[in-house]
């Protein structure tokens, strides 16, 4: 059941030592933060708890989050940025190590790649990687669904659909890109952004809690909610982003709590 009630949030939200943020939608909207977002993050500082970012958005790399938040005014150090491309890479080394991946992505996600020591390359590729491509072309689709018709393991990043824009705009994001390829060659990827398991299981690991200490915030209910299905993880869904109140009516994901948006938590702490 999901919790509405301003009193009863607030004893839930006590055990909570770290908040983990979705970025796109949650605490800002493209380029635009949001004006409750630094309060509710001076609240969390002065009330001795951690807050980190955790975005599916594949297409940038770790320094490109931590600059944007820096231009907005948010100081913070990398240790507390999560990026879905960081669960997938602990993946890959535990259980493909030396292979050689086709990457549609970003330059930035190749390189995100490419320093972690993984051979990306254009042809003879073992795994193809599917990630949020704004780089997309007919070609690396076209090269993509080759590989994997001929048998190449296949892996997503993020499943998200679309990625949120000011002025309620979105654009297509991995997850519609691996609707495409799955036209094409019958292949849909495990992913390894929200809601995967892999992914709580990093953010457990990377936080060093307990899952009943850890409170998930976002703004969709198949990624940002979803992940804490069946944990003592407390979501939280927040209506600032992609999701609307009615959404819930369908979704077979439920948040643990709902508000308007994280400004509502402030006095909630």
């Amino acid at each position: 059941m999901t919790v509405t009630n301003l009193s009863e949030i607030q004893k839930m939200l006590e055990p909570i030592k770290a908040f983990v943020l979705d970025m796109d939608g949650t605490i800002y909207l493209g380029n635009e933060l949001f004006e409750f977002t630094p309060k509710f993050l001076d609240k969390v500082d002065g009330t001795n708890r951690e807050y980190y970012f955790f975005t599916n958005n594949s297409s940038k790399d770790i320094n490109d989050y931590v600059t944007k938040l820096n231009r907005m005014g948010i100081e913070i150090n990398r240790n507390q940025i999560m990026v879905s491309t960081h669960v997938i890479e602990h993946f890959l080394k535990e259980n493909h190590p030396g292979a050689k991946l086709y990457v549609v992505g970003t330059p930035a996600l190749k390189k995100a790649f490419r320093q972690k020591g993984w051979d990306v390359v254009e042809e003879h590729p073992d795994i193809v990687i599917l990630g949020f491509d704004t780089t997309l072309t007919y070609e690396k689709l076209s090269k993509a669904c080759e590989y994997i018709r001929n048998g190449c393991t296949y892996y997503g990043i993020n499943p998200d659909f679309n990625c949120p824009l000011e002025n309620n705009r979105f654009i297509p994001d991995c997850g519609s890109m691996a609707k495409c390829i799955e036209a094409s060659t019958g292949k849909y990827p495990e992913f390894f952004g929200k809601p995967s398991k892999r992914t709580l299981e990093y953010i457990v690991e990377h936080t060093g809690l307990k899952q009943s200490q850890i409170a998930i915030i976002g703004d969709r209910l198949y990624t940002d909610i979803a992940v804490a299905d069946d944990s003592e993880v407390t979501s939280i869904l927040v209506l600032s982003g992609e999701t609307k109140k009615e959404d819930l009516d369908t979704s077979p994901h439920h948040p643990s709590i709902m508000v308007e948006d994280i400004g509502v938590l402030v006095d909630l702490l």
